[in-house]
């Protein structure tokens, strides 16, 4: 029980850490100068809300599903760190963060079934 309750804080750390990234980035740290702030956070952060509810709850389904979603964040931090020398850091950090959600939501998933077969 403890290890499951450690990657669901991991997985959430990176959710929330992406989250929280991103809104920093596009309003205050550095933002776009060729699109408006609410479009680029709703553009963003709307899809982020989707999984919010059944990560928060520990559902198994969510933590699968919210994967794909993870690595699109994930692209995007890519290009972003690749892109301009600007952007770099917190491309990055968005890398981190993804990768921190991404891996966090399998082992969680993946230690509740072993948990089952028992």
């Amino acid at each position: 029980m403890c290890c499951r309750r450690g990657w669901y804080l991991f997985t959430l750390t990176g959710y929330f850490g992406t989250f929280a990234l991103l809104v920093a980035w596009y309003t205050v740290l550095a933002p776009s100068p060729h699109f408006p702030v609410s479009l680029v956070l709703l553009v963003l952060g709307t899809p982020l809300l989707f999984p919010l509810r059944g990560l928060l709850h520990g559902r198994n389904y969510t933590f699968s599903w919210s994967c794909f979603l993870a690595l699109l964040y994930f692209i995007h931090g890519v290009v972003e760190a690749v892109h301009s020398d600007t952007t770099r850091l917190y491309g990055l950090l968005e890398i981190v963060f993804t990768t921190m959600w991404f891996g966090g939501a399998i082992m969680f998933v993946r230690v509740g079934r072993e948990m089952e077969d028992r």
